[in-house]
This record gives C-alpha cells, sequence and structure tokens, in this order.
C-alpha cells in the first residue's frame, strides 16, 4: 500500500519539494505493478490497475514541462509546418479550414460542434475499454494492454521530440499570414482573415463562461509542447480498431468519431496533419509490433503471477 501512496503523494508534491523527475517517474510507474501483484483478480482490480496506468501517464505527460525553459531549449516548432505545407500543396490544411468555414469575430455552429467533440475524448478512449470489459471480457486484457501502450509510446515521443502545435505556433509569430491574405465583411467594415486560431478557446468561453473556462483551461493545460503525435487521434483510432473486434456496429461508430474527431483537431488548430499521421502511424506500430513482443509480455505476466500467489500467501 505504501507503493500506491506513494504514485499518488510524490508526484503532488515533486515542485514543492523538488523530487527528482527519475524518482516521481519510478513511483508513478510502481503503482500499477503494484495493483496487478497485490489486488485479487477482478473486473474492479483491472479498472484500479487501468486507472494508475493512465495516472503514470499523465504525470509522465507533464513532467516535462516542469522545467519550461529547458523543454523550450529543445522544443521543435519548423519541422511540422513545412510537412503540412507540403501536404495542403503550399498552404497549412490549418489555415485552409478555417478560412473556408469559420467566421472571424464570432463562434458558429460547427466551431461547438466539433470543440464538443474534441472534449469528448477525454473520455472516449476509456469508455471504449469500459465497454469492452462489460459486454467482451474475453477482449479486455488484450484491449487495455493495446491501449495502454499507444498511449505510453505516444509519450515517450513527447520527451523526445517535443514539439509545439499549430495554435502556440501562430500565437508566437511562426505562422505568418499567407500574401494573399482573404479578406470578409464585418459590419460595414473589412477585416483580414488571420493567421491559424485556436479556435477552441472562443468556443470555451462562450460555453463556460470566463472565470470557469479559465479554471478549465488551466486544469487541463498539461504540457502544451506535447503534439507529436497526437494522441487525441491515436487513441481513438486504437478505440475505434478494439471496437471493432467486438461487432461491426461498434466498430462503425468508433471509426465515425475518430475521423470527426481528426478533422476537429485540424481545423480548430489543436494539430498538424502530421501529428495525426504519426498517431496513426503509432498505432500501427502497436498492433503489428504485438507479436514481436508478445513472448516478453508472457514473462512478464508469469513472474507477475508468481508474485501474486506469494502475495496471497502471505
Amino acid at each position: 500500500m505504501a507503493v500506491i501512496a506513494a504514485a499518488v503523494a510524490v508526484p503532488l508534491a515533486r515542485k514543492r519539494l523538488r523530487i527528482p523527475v527519475l524518482a516521481t517517474t519510478a513511483a508513478v510507474a510502481a503503482a500499477p505493478l503494484a495493483v496487478a501483484v497485490l489486488a485479487p483478480r477482478s473486473r474492479a482490480r483491472d479498472v484500479v490497475l487501468y486507472t494508475f496506468q493512465m495516472w503514470a501517464f499523465t504525470i509522465a505527460h507533464e513532467l516535462p514541462y516542469d522545467d519550461p525553459e529547458a523543454l523550450r531549449n529543445r522544443l521543435r516548432i519548423r519541422y511540422p509546418i513545412a510537412a503540412d505545407r507540403a501536404l495542403g500543396l503550399g498552404e497549412l490544411p490549418t489555415l485552409r479550414l478555417q478560412r473556408a468555414l469559420s467566421r472571424p469575430g464570432r463562434v458558429t455552429g460547427l466551431d461547438r460542434a466539433l470543440s464538443f467533440v474534441h472534449w469528448a475524448w477525454f473520455f472516449e478512449p476509456h469508455l471504449t475499454l469500459l465497454f469492452v470489459q462489460t459486454r467482451h471480457l474475453d477482449h479486455f486484457a488484450r484491449a487495455a494492454r493495446q491501449m495502454a501502450a499507444t498511449y505510453d509510446i505516444g509519450c515517450l515521443l513527447y520527451h523526445a521530440l517535443p514539439t509545439a502545435p499549430p495554435w502556440w505556433a501562430a500565437e508566437n509569430g511562426y505562422l505568418e499570414p499567407p500574401v494573399d491574405r482573404v479578406v470578409v465583411a464585418v459590419g460595414e467594415q473589412t477585416e483580414p482573415l488571420a493567421t491559424v486560431k485556436r479556435l477552441m478557446i472562443d468556443v470555451g468561453e462562450e460555453v463556460w463562461g470566463g472565470p470557469a473556462w479559465d479554471r478549465l483551461y488551466e486544469s487541463l493545460g498539461g504540457n502544451p509542447w506535447a503534439a507529436m503525435p497526437s494522441l487525441h487521434f491515436a487513441t481513438s483510432v486504437m478505440a475505434a480498431l478494439l471496437l471493432a473486434e467486438t461487432g461491426a456496429i461498434a466498430g462503425a461508430l468508433g471509426a465515425g468519431y475518430a475521423a470527426t474527431l481528426g478533422f476537429a483537431l485540424v481545423y480548430l488548430g489543436e494539430h498538424y496533419v502530421t501529428d495525426l499521421l504519426a498517431g496513426a502511424a503509432v498505432v500501427a506500430a502497436v498492433r503489428f509490433g504485438e507479436p514481436v513482443v508478445e513472448p516478453a509480455v508472457t514473462a512478464v505476466n508469469r513472474r507477475l503471477q508468481r508474485l501474486e500467489r506469494v502475495a496471497a500467501a502471505a
């Protein structure tokens, strides 16, 4: 139980007590293993184990931003801009979409709908696993392992290659407005359409109100330079694949959500298309790489089962 308590307490106190990154990482990584060994096997134990896995991911995702200056020195900004301009035949796909579909100075129904699709992502991968556990228990262990691997690989890439998203690049002057600006009417005046905007901000202020949105935005902000790959897209694609293994209707719903989310992420200025492609590559690596790592996973499971028996006998 001390290991589990430390997994919660150490990350919360890390900044105040200046706990080293490696110590914090070890504390949160140990918790899922402790639950696997100490708790008797049940559906509730599986939920708790996965919860601690996601707690470990959340902390590991935020840790690089504990020292923003050091992370800023390693930040990559320009390579996804160049890649997306190549994909967009000279123009960013995000800017093309915003110029065609957004309305400067006001929030549209499309902005609201796609923002809610984006916000739903905070629940969708986890609800997918809950559905699999409830309705198709025999699929659950593999599904949870693949989803966790998707998060973990993405987190490792965040550490190795910190990359700015398009909204941050625009706010900091790295996305200059195009020469052929579109001009739109605003009342009796005209106003040039600016470079990429983070449209979700305006929606959040309208829906949640200023103070409430500020608190919510700050609590969910985390690490703003964890954009490559897009785990929003990667985990929604993984969820769609896992749902497809349970039935055609569930799979179609999952695929529809993943496709809509992908469009939303690009349109809202949250991710480059390049980020989405990298997220899809992570999913492919997890799915096709599973047979390669299966012997190692089996060996670890055997050791954990032995430890379970020892803990149960103690």
